[in-house]
C-alpha cells in the first residue's frame, strides 16, 4: 500500500482544455490585423511583450487576454482604429467564455482513483470568477477537499499553500503542465512535482524544468494511477 499523500493538481490544460481557445482567438487575432510587413511570429512577439507585463497588474483570463489584444492592436495597426475593430476584439476574449469546458483524456477515472488513496487539492491560477466557474462546470470538483484559486503561483504561493493548508512537503506533489507556474517554483518551495507537458501550453508558461531527484515526468494524466 503506498503511503497517503497530497496532490496539488493544476486545473488548466491539466485537468481541462484552455490554451488551445487562446491560441485560435491569436490566429483569428493576426489574420484580422493583416500586418503588411510583420510577420505572425514578429507580431506575436509583440503581443507576447504586452501579455508578460499585463500579467503583473492585471493578472490571466479571458478579459486581460482581450485587453492585451486591444493594446496590440492599437500599437500595430496600419489602419485607424475603429469602435467595430475594439468590438471584435472584446469578442474574440468573450467567445473564449462561452466554449464549453472539455476534461482531458483519464482525467474522471483517475480522479476518483486518486481520491481514494491520497488528499487531493485542486490548485489553479487565473481571474477569480473565471477559474470558479470553469471548476463548477467540470464536474470534478467534488474529488478535492480543497479548491484553491490563485492569482499568481510562484515559489511564496506555495510556501503560504503548505502553512495554510498544513502540508508536509516530503509527502506533497504539485501535478500540472507548466514549468514556470506548476513545477520550478513547487520545487523551489521544497515540494515534489509532476510535470505533465501539453501540446498547446501557453508560451509564457514555458521554461526549462529545474533539475531535481523530486520531478517526475509522465506523459499523460492517467499515468498517476502507476505512481500514486
Amino acid at each position: 500500500m503506498i503511503a497517503s499523500k497530497t496532490l496539488l493538481i493544476d486545473g488548466d490544460d491539466t485537468l481541462w482544455e484552455n490554451n488551445v481557445y487562446f491560441e485560435e482567438a491569436i490566429e483569428a487575432f493576426l489574420d484580422y490585423l493583416r500586418h503588411s510587413s510583420l510577420n505572425h511570429e514578429q507580431v506575436r512577439s509583440v503581443l507576447d511583450e504586452i501579455e508578460r507585463l499585463n500579467s503583473r497588474v492585471h493578472g490571466y483570463g479571458a478579459a486581460a487576454f482581450a485587453r492585451n489584444l486591444r493594446q496590440t492592436y492599437e500599437r500595430l495597426a496600419e489602419r485607424p482604429v475603429e469602435a467595430r475593430d475594439l468590438e471584435y476584439l472584446m469578442m474574440l476574449g468573450q467567445r473564449i467564455l462561452k466554449r464549453d469546458l472539455q476534461l482531458l483524456p483519464g482525467v474522471v477515472d483517475t480522479l476518483a482513483y486518486l481520491r481514494s488513496r491520497h488528499r487531493l487539492l485542486l490548485v489553479t491560477k487565473g481571474d477569480p470568477e473565471e477559474q470558479r466557474l470553469k471548476v463548477e462546470g467540470s464536474c470534478v470538483a467534488g474529488e478535492f477537499s480543497e479548491v484553491v484559486i490563485l492569482t499568481e503561483k510562484d515559489e511564496q504561493a506555495y510556501r503560504d499553500l503548505v502553512l495554510a493548508y498544513h502540508l508536509d512537503p516530503p509527502a506533497t506533489w504539485m501535478i500540472g503542465n507548466s514549468p514556470r507556474s506548476d513545477i520550478n517554483p513547487a520545487l523551489s518551495a521544497g515540494l515534489n512535482a509532476v510535470f505533465i507537458p501539453h501540446a498547446q501550453t501557453w508560451r509564457l508558461e514555458k521554461e526549462p524544468l529545474s533539475e531535481s531527484e523530486r520531478l517526475l515526468v509522465l506523459d499523460a494524466f492517467g499515468d498517476l494511477r502507476r505512481h500514486f
